[in-house]
């Protein structure tokens, strides 16, 4: 099993290589459990108002790129809080 360290680093080179499930272990890690995951979508909770949202969904089993470059962002600007 990857690490989280991995699998970010795996979405920095490819942005469009990530599955949908290893972009939520990122996300639950990061952001805790999200406030919805029953429909398509799921929409974490941020400590901040606005962009970068975190709200990622499947495409056939893979991660959206673009939500994938968002979620780094959000990463970036957590650690930046930190």
């Amino acid at each position: 099993m990857r690490t989280i360290a991995d699998i970010v680093e795996a979405m920095k080179a490819n942005p469009r290589g990530i599955k949908f499930k290893d972009l939520a272990r990122v996300c639950d890690a990061c952001f805790g459990e999200p406030r919805q995951r029953g429909t398509s979508h799921h929409v974490y909770k941020t400590p901040w108002a606005g962009d970068p949202r975190v709200n990622i969904q499947s495409d056939k089993g893979m991660a959206k790129a673009y939500q994938v470059k968002q979620v780094l962002k959000a990463i970036e600007k957590l650690e930046a809080t930190r």
